[in-house]
């Protein structure tokens, strides 16, 4: 997995929002024509649907500007190999253990939480706003963090960076 090619998981991550970012156009069109049908005229002083719909079509309008602004973002994201030296920080791809299984986090700015799948391995994006990337951010292999877990603290160490 150290020659997991972070080129191929960029392809997978804009790939992932394109599709979560058609879903939310295709969304805010279908409340844009809510808002402005002929069948949305208020009724009454107290009804509120156009109203409502107009609101919704905004608020995806701007989900959607600001998923297209992360989608950019990702497709500039310098991703250098990293070296051993070399902390946790934006672009790094590491490896954690926690109670004997092995993950895949991707360091990224934003869109944490995000899963794909690379190479038939599963990747979390993770940012550093998040409580593990907070703790991971700056960390060298060999470093651990703690994160609650449903039984206690969890564990997970460090063991490589790509």
């Amino acid at each position: 997995m150290g020659g997991m090619d972070k080129s191929r998981l960029r392809e997978a991550l804009v790939t992932a929002l394109e599709r979560e970012l058609d879903v939310l156009v295709r969304a805010a069109h279908m409340a844009r024509d809510e808002a402005t049908s002929p069948e949305s005229k208020p009724e009454n002083k107290y009804d509120t649907r156009g109203q409502e719909a107009a609101y919704l079509a905004g608020s995806q309008a701007k989900m959607a500007t600001e998923l297209a602004e992360d989608i950019a973002m990702y497709r500039q994201l310098p991703l250098p190999a990293w070296n051993p030296a070399q902390p946790v920080d934006i672009g790094a791809l590491a490896e954690l253990e926690s109670r004997g299984r092995r993950s895949w986090i991707f360091y990224g700015p934003k869109q944490g939480g995000l899963e794909l799948e690379l190479e038939g391995t599963p990747v979390v994006v993770v940012t550093p706003q998040s409580p593990l990337g907070s703790q991971l951010r700056g960390k060298l292999p060999g470093a651990t963090v703690q994160l609650p877990g449903r039984t206690g603290i969890v564990t997970h160490k460090l063991l490589s960076i790509v």
